[in-house]
Formats: C-alpha cells, structure tokens, sequence
C-alpha cells in the first residue's frame, strides 16, 4: 500500500507520514524543500519502508500536473492521498499583498481539488483507497484578518464531506481533518505572533496527526483534535454569524 502525503517536510505532514510509515504503507513526500524531504524519506526508509521523493511546488498551476505525471511515469499506484500542503497569512484583505492570497487560493483548494479529482477513479476502481484533507476549525467561521485562508479551509470541509456522502458504499474513505492551533512552523510563516491564540487549544503536530490518521481509518467524516476545539467549531455552527464575526473581531483586536 501507498499514501502520498503533500506537504510532508514538517509539522501535521511529517507526523502523518511517519504514522503511514509504521503502519505498513510505503510513502510518497511531496513538498517543495527537497533536502529536508529527503531527511524525512531517510527516516522512514531506516524504519524499513520505502520513501519516494518528489520535490513539487502545488503552489502554482502545473504543479499537480508535474507530481501526477512522475507518478505515471514511475507506475505508482496511491492508496492514500493526505492533502496537507498549505499555507495561511494575516494582515487586512486590503493590506495584503494581492499575488500571496492568489497563491493560498491556489494551494490550499485548486491544488487540492485536482489532486484529488486526478487520483481518485483508480482508487474507485480498486473499490479501496483514502483521502484525508487537511482543513481547520477555521472552516467553522469566517476570519477576520486571516480573510482568505479562512475561506479556502471552509471550502475544504465543504468539498470532504460532500465527497464523503458521495462516495459512501465505494470502498474510498474521506475524512477532513479539522485541528486548531498547532505547534508547527505554519505560524511563523502566516505571520501569527506567538501567544495569539489561548494555549488551551493549541495541541501538537504527533497527537493531531494520530487523531487524524485514526478517523480516516474508521471512516469517520470529520475529525475535530481537542474537546475545546469540538466546542468552539460547533459553537460557531449554532451561534448567529453576526455574533460569530463580534466575538473574532473581539479575539484579534480589530
């Protein structure tokens, strides 16, 4: 069995593909940093399973089509896909510059859409297979100040489930994983300053990544990391959105 994991040179992508790799799958990384991409395959190949590299950046249009032709041409089949790669940024939607939310919109739902699209008739055709979709409780709310991101992951749990209904009885899992806060490199690169959010909801990269692989593997529809984080996404579900946006504004201090 295989499971092709984007994103995979850290954070909830590198603990994912290790849960993978000890779990009998051999893996395909994908991510842009090949050094650090292969430091992870190294890894997983010492723990007696085979690691593939592909060094692809699925932030641009070709890049999917680059990753699923090296799969062709090397006859890979995947059994698996962890849709993981993707980025966020804060500031004002008018502040921002216009190319990096371009370049969110690109990574964190066409990219995955077609990835997903692209390998998916052969795990029906199998009648086996998986997806697990990387999204956020940010899916649950609108996100002042993170505008952009907090709609591509609302995109994300929007397209998991639907696609989990509609592939029930197929033999092909879908499950969003929908963490909080997590203590990865993700803050840093969005501009988020250490301490924004509580730390009561903030969990680890290994045991969100744990959760996560287990839900897809008991065909669970969405994954929430956390009983806080259960509460606040379900909370915004059931609040009126005009509270929802009071209560962020309030939170980030707009």
């Amino acid at each position: 069995m295989v499971a092709l994991v984007t994103g995979a040179s850290a954070g909830i992508g590198r603990e994912l593909a290790r849960l993978f790799a000890r779990n009998g799958y051999d893996l395909v990384l994908s991510a842009r940093r090949a050094d650090v991409l292969q430091q992870v395959a190294d890894e997983i190949s010492q723990a007696g399973r085979k690691a593939h590299v592909v060094a692809a950046d699925l932030g641009v249009p070709d890049g999917v089509r680059q990753l699923h032709d090296h799969l062709q041409r090397e006859r890979i089949e995947v059994d698996v896909l962890v849709n993981n790669a993707g980025f966020g940024l804060q500031g004002q939607f008018a502040d921002l510059p216009l190319d990096p939310q371009l370049d969110m919109i690109q990574l964190n739902v066409v990219s995955l859409t077609a990835l997903t699209r692209l390998l998916l008739p052969p795990m029906l055709a199998r009648n086996r297979g998986g997806v697990l979709n990387v999204a956020s409780t940010a899916a649950f709310q609108p996100g002042p100040l993170m505008t952009v991101y907090y709609a591509t992951k609302a995109y994300v749990l929007s397209f998991s489930e639907a696609l989990h209904r509609e592939l029930g009885g197929q033999g092909v899992r879908v499950t969003a994983l929908c963490p909080g806060p997590v203590e990865t490199e993700f803050m840093a690169r969005a501009g988020i300053p250490e301490n924004y959010f509580p730390r009561f909801l903030s969990r680890s990269a290994e045991r969100v990544a744990q959760e996560g692989y287990d839900g897809l593997m008991r065909g669970r529809r969405v994954v929430i990391p956390g009983s806080k984080n259960k509460g606040a996404a379900w909370l915004a579900r059931l609040l009126p959105r005009r509270i929802v946006l009071w209560m962020l504004r309030r939170v980030s201090g707009t």
